[in-house]
């Protein structure tokens, strides 16, 4: 395995199958089996609306995190400098090896499951320091979008879990780079946030010759006591799982082709 794959492997802890079709760690497959259950009992406890698209008006946080955009941009702009060196999805997770296309659709993790990559974060300081702001942060992570990118209709599997997207870097088209979230068509904007539930099918196109830059945070959903009991049960099983635990011993193998990148700069 290249330096490159390796880094791409280990971001979210997902790795790279030497030969066959790749197979889900049991922690996924399970919670797939079972997620239509999972998600009643989530969404019966849920403190927000259970609808493709959430008012940010119930995330007032989100208002701290749009004011720190410039600096965040800033940080953005030096990962599009090696943009090589930033893992395309679609070697990270087999999950997304159907949705990802040919590698257009690359993502630099600060934090997945919960884990902080300390290397990752000391390049984006003032990301980091934003994203102190996040109650129930889960992952967070800048995603990129090449020219020309497509990721296909798919769907999440836990609706105890909420995404963010802040625009960070968007094309001068805006409208020919969207996303429609089962049936609502969205589309970014810079410096400001909307939030989904990626339980509902969702699809996105960037049919410019720009690149699409946003920071994506995965947040726990506000919930009663029982609705976050289970969430919480479910993200420390993937958390302990190989799925996630291999990823963290092999986090040096995608930090040198970073690292590379940069020196060679």
């Amino acid at each position: 395995m290249s330096a490159t794959q390796a880094q791409s492997a280990a971001v979210v802890g997902i790795a790279t199958y030497k030969s066959g079709k790749p197979r889900r760690p049991l922690i996924v497959r399970i919670g797939k089996k079972a997620r239509w259950g999972i998600n009643r009992l989530v969404a019966h406890h849920s403190r927000v609306p259970v609808t493709p698209i959430v008012s940010t008006d119930y995330f007032p946080w989100l208002r701290q995190i749009e004011q720190a955009t410039p600096a965040i941009q800033a940080e953005a702009d030096y990962l599009l400098k090696h943009l090589a060196a930033v893992p395309p999805m679609n070697r990270m997770s087999p999950d997304h090896q159907r949705i990802a296309g040919d590698g257009g659709w690359r993502s630099f993790f600060l934090v997945g499951y919960g884990f902080r990559i300390e290397e990752n974060c000391a390049r984006c300081p003032e990301t980091s320091k934003a994203l102190e702001e996040v109650p129930g942060l889960v992952t967070a992570l800048f995603s990129i979008l090449e020219p020309g990118m497509h990721v296909a209709r798919h769907r999440g599997v836990s609706q105890g879990i909420m995404i963010a997207h802040l625009g960070l870097r968007v094309p001068r088209e805006a409208h020919r780079c969207r996303m429609d979230v089962d049936g609502q068509g969205v589309h970014w904007q810079e410096g400001r946030t909307f939030v989904f539930d990626d339980t509902f099918p969702h699809e996105v196109w960037n049919d410019t010759d720009e690149h699409r830059v946003i920071l994506l945070l995965q947040f726990r959903r506000p919930m009663r006591l029982i609705g976050r009991i289970v969430t919480n049960a479910l993200i420390s099983a993937v958390r302990h799982s190989p799925y996630i635990q291999d990823a963290r011993r092999n986090v040096a193998h995608w930090e040198d082709a970073f690292a590379r990148s940069e020196q060679a700069s």
